[in-house]
């Protein structure tokens, strides 16, 4: 990692784990495993992964082979280099350019520059906006300290992002002063500091207990493909202040169960 003069050896570490359900493809008729094949056009013969490069198409039908050594030839420096070119204070970004994290972690007598680098943009509140190629494409991203770790979090270009001026968004509203009142009583009712552990994928959860369900009921041989009972829809809301109130009630009689459950 460099930025002026200075550089940081350091190693890159996903900072995510992926925990989607894995699926297989199955033929409907016997539930047999349908396999993936990479069949050459040319002779119809399946190509093994070691026979496999990547190509790009100049022409219809010609292509220039590219191996990781042509991807790291074409900038050498640019592949093996995490470049930061500013620093900006670290609540300028907005959260919809974030995409990926990963750590970033000091090479073999690296530790004192890495964290001087991470103490320094801790006390200057600032986060180190850099470039970097990962997997032949080169990404914007952010550096900035996470406790004792320092962060590369993957950004989108601008020109990534949609322009949200062609949707339907309300502008200015007429809002009552007792309407934000009663909004601002609903935040501070459900008002919590982050923890984001007790959080959990419960739509994952379910699906896992269906599965174990089906499993449990000897039903691993039937597709079932009845529509599931849909939702009863909730009726128009009417009255807005009668809702928040609603609403403000209920999170005070959570907040006081949660509160004599911590005491008891």
């Amino acid at each position: 990692m460099s930025f002026g003069l200075v550089n940081i050896p350091v190693a890159l570490h996903a900072a995510e784990t992926s925990n989607d359900i894995s699926f297989k493809l199955l033929d409907r008729r016997n539930l047999a495993p349908v396999h993936y094949r990479r069949v050459n056009e040319e002779t119809g013969n399946e190509v093994p992964w070691d026979e496999i490069v990547k190509g790009y198409e100049y022409e219809k039908g010609e292509y220039v082979p590219m191996t990781e050594a042509d991807f790291e030839r074409a900038n050498s420096e640019a592949t093996q280099t995490i470049e930061i070119t500013d620093f900006v204070d670290d609540g300028d970004i907005d959260p919809v350019y974030y995409d990926k994290p990963y750590y970033l972690a000091p090479a073999k007598n690296a530790g004192k520059s890495y964290a001087l680098l991470r103490e320094v943009m801790r006390r200057t509140k600032t986060v180190g906006i850099a470039k970097v190629v990962i997997r032949s494409r080169q990404h914007l991203a952010a550096v900035f300290p996470q406790k004792s770790a320092l962060v590369l979090e993957l950004l989108r270009f601008a020109h990534e992002l949609r322009d949200a001026s062609g949707l339907d968004i309300p502008g200015d509203v007429a809002i009552g002063e007792k309407e934000l009142k009663m909004g601002e009583r609903l935040i501070e009712a459900m008002a919590d500091k982050w923890q984001p552990e007790k959080y959990r994928d419960e739509y994952r959860e379910d699906l896992l207990a269906l599965i174990e369900r089906k499993v449990q009921e000897g039903k691993t041989k039937v597709i079932d493909e009845r529509p599931p009972q849909a939702p009863k829809r909730r009726a128009k809301v009417i009255d807005i202040m009668d809702l928040l109130k609603r609403s403000v009630e209920q999170a005070g009689q959570k907040e006081e169960t949660t509160r004599q459950r911590k005491a008891s």
